[in-house]
């Protein structure tokens, strides 16, 4: 009974053991490998971000016949928060944000039609996203007042 165990533990021992290969290749550092970069958002990423969290909550208080509030004035951000790419910030982009803005006011100085206007203001962000960065409709369209 000893000796099975004697030998169970020189097994592992000896399966836990590293060769001297083994041992180099943890010890030095790959010089192929490529440095490790922290993804930081832009301006108008985060400012977005902080606009769909806005509507979300604002769909809430219109379909709940809440109070609206007031135009949350970090909107106007989007005429100048920098973007990832530059050159995005064209003529469509800004007649994009246009309407955006336009929509999203209306939704605060009339307030008995804040759905349809919600909704235009959602039409906006679609109609810009169709043409710059697709990757955010699906969630986009969630925003729909039905």
């Amino acid at each position: 009974m000893k000796f099975s165990y004697i030998l169970l533990l020189l097994i592992v021992f000896a399966s836990c053991k590293k060769t001297e290969a083994e041992t180099e290749s943890c010890e030095k550092p790959a010089e192929n490998k490529k440095k490790f970069e922290m993804y930081s958002m832009s301006e108008m990423s985060l400012l977005m971000e902080q606009m769909y969290v806005d509507n979300q909550r604002l769909k809430e208080r219109i379909k709940n016949g809440d109070t609206i509030g007031e135009f949350p004035s970090h909107f106007m951000k989007i005429h100048k928060a920098a973007m990832t790419d530059d050159s995005e910030n064209d003529a469509f982009f800004k007649e994009q944000a246009a309407k955006f803005i336009d929509a999203q006011r209306l939704i605060y100085e009339d307030p008995k039609n804040a759905k349809e206007h919600f909704n235009r203001g959602v039409d906006a962000c679609l109609s810009c996203h169709e043409v710059k960065c697709g990757g955010p409709i699906p969630r986009i369209k969630k925003l729909y007042i039905p």
